[in-house]
C-alpha cells in the first residue's frame, strides 16, 4: 500500500441506509418528554402528530394527501398498501433493481395475481411509455440498488384509470414529487432524513383512499396491515394513532431531522444539498478512466444513492476496496448492493456534506491502487 494518504472525510459515513445523520447530530440533543410514555398517552400522540405535520410541511404535501406512520420500514408501508388495494383491476410492475424485483414476488407469489411486468438491466429503465395506465401502476421512483431513477412524472397521465403506487423511500426529499400524478407514495426516515429505520411512512392521495373505501381484498389481511374499519379508512392512523407501538425514540429522531432540514431551507434546500453532492462526486468519476457510472444516462441517474462501476472488478475486489477504506476511515459502507453487479454505490444524500464528498475522491484513488497490488 503507498505510504502517502489523503486527508480523511470528516464524517465518512456513505451508507444508503440507514445513512449519514444530520449534520451536528447528538442524540442528547433529541428531546425525552415522551420517552418511557405511552404512544397513546397525550404527549405520545401529539409528538407523533408533529412529525406528520413537519412531514407534511418539508414534502409541502397537500393536504388532499394523508400521512401514516406505520411499521416495517419502506417495506413494511408498500406492502401494507399493496396487500390492502391490489386485486381490483389489472396490475403493472417496473423493475429495474432488486426492491422493484420485491414487489413482482409479492404480487406473483404472494398475492396470486398475474401482472404485467416490465423490465430492465441494472443500469436502466423500463420504456416507460409501454406503461398501461388502465392498470394500478407499482414502480421505485428512485432504485437505490441500481442508481436509476424516473426522469420526472410527466409519463403519468392525470386521467389514469389505475392507481399508481411510488416506493419513493430515497427520492422523498430529494426530488420533486408530483403529488398529483401519485395515488400511494411510502418512504422511510432511515434515507434522505438520515433517521432510524424501523419505520416506514405511507402516503394516500384521494383515489387510494377511495380504493380502499370501496374495495375489499379477496385475501385475509395482517392486523398491523388494516387501513379501514366499518368500511371507511380508520383516519387515526393518519393523526399519530399508530396501528402498532412505535419506538418514541425513532420518531424523536425523525422530529430533529425534520428541524434541521428546515434550518437549511426545507425541501428547497435538501434538493440544492443532494444536487451538489452529486455534482461533486460526478466530477470525481468524469476525472478517473477506471470509475463510471452504472446509469450511463445522467437523465436517469439518482442523485442519492449512486452506483459507479470500477474497471475490471470483481465481487472480492470490490469487497477488498470497500474494506480496505472502512478500515482507514475514509469511507464506510460503500460496496454496492450484494443483488447489483460489482461496484461501489456513494449516498448522496442531503445528511452528507459535500465537503466529505470532495475528500472522497483521492481515497478512492488510493484504495484502488492498494488492492491492485495486494
Amino acid at each position: 500500500m503507498t505510504d502517502t494518504k489523503p486527508p480523511l472525510p470528516a464524517r465518512p459515513f456513505f451508507s444508503s441506509g440507514p445513512c449519514a445523520k444530520p449534520p451536528g447530530y447528538s442524540p442528547a440533543k433529541l428531546a425525552t418528554e415522551s420517552l418511557g410514555r405511552s404512544h397513546r398517552a397525550k404527549i405520545g400522540k401529539a409528538r407523533l402528530a408533529y412529525c406528520i405535520d413537519l412531514m407534511r410541511e418539508v414534502l409541502g404535501l397537500p393536504e388532499t394527501h394523508r400521512i401514516g406512520i406505520v411499521p416495517g420500514s419502506d417495506t413494511g408501508a408498500f406492502e401494507m398498501a399493496m396487500w390492502t388495494m391490489l386485486g381490483a383491476r389489472g396490475v403493472t410492475t417496473l423493475a429495474w433493481e432488486s426492491f422493484g424485483e420485491g414487489w413482482v414476488t409479492d404480487a406473483v407469489k404472494q398475492l396470486r395475481l398475474e401482472p404485467t411486468v416490465l423490465r430492465a438491466d441494472y443500469g436502466q429503465l423500463p420504456d416507460l411509455d409501454k406503461v398501461d395506465f388502465a392498470d394500478d401502476v407499482l414502480f421505485t421512483w428512485n432504485g437505490t440498488t441500481s442508481g436509476v431513477r424516473v426522469p420526472d412524472g410527466e409519463w403519468i397521465p392525470a386521467n389514469r384509470e389505475g392507481l399508481t403506487f411510488a416506493d419513493a423511500t430515497s427520492a422523498v426529499f430529494a426530488y420533486d414529487i408530483p403529488w398529483d400524478k401519485i395515488d400511494v407514495a411510502t418512504f422511510s426516515w432511515q434515507k434522505v432524513l438520515g433517521g432510524e429505520g424501523g419505520h416506514g411512512v405511507l402516503i394516500l392521495g384521494p383515489r387510494a383512499v377511495q380504493r380502499l373505501e370501496e374495495y375489499t381484498p379477496a385475501w385475509p389481511l395482517p392486523k398491523v396491515f388494516r387501513l379501514v374499519s366499518k368500511g371507511k379508512l380508520s383516519e387515526g392512523i393518519f393523526k399519530g394513532e399508530t396501528i402498532n407501538t412505535p419506538s418514541m425514540l425513532a420518531v424523536e429522531d425523525a422530529i430533529f431531522a425534520l428541524e434541521w432540514a428546515k434550518t437549511v431551507g426545507g425541501l428547497e434546500g435538501l434538493k440544492k444539498r443532494c444536487t451538489a453532492n452529486a455534482h461533486a462526486l460526478d466530477k470525481i468519476v468524469a476525472e478517473r478512466d477506471w470509475l463510471g457510472h452504472l446509469a450511463v444516462d445522467s437523465g436517469i441517474r439518482s442523485k442519492t444513492s449512486v452506483c459507479l462501476t470500477v474497471d475490471g472488478a470483481d465481487e472480492a475486489f470490490i469487497k477488498a476496496m470497500a474494506g480496505a477504506l472502512e478500515k482507514e476511515g475514509a469511507a464506510c459502507d460503500v460496496a454496492g448492493y450484494r443483488d447489483a453487479p460489482p461496484g461501489l454505490r456513494i449516498w448522496c444524500g442531503a445528511t452528507v456534506d459535500t465537503a466529505d464528498i470532495e475528500a472522497l475522491g483521492p481515497w478512492l484513488d488510493w484504495a484502488y491502487a492498494a488492492t491492485r497490488s495486494a
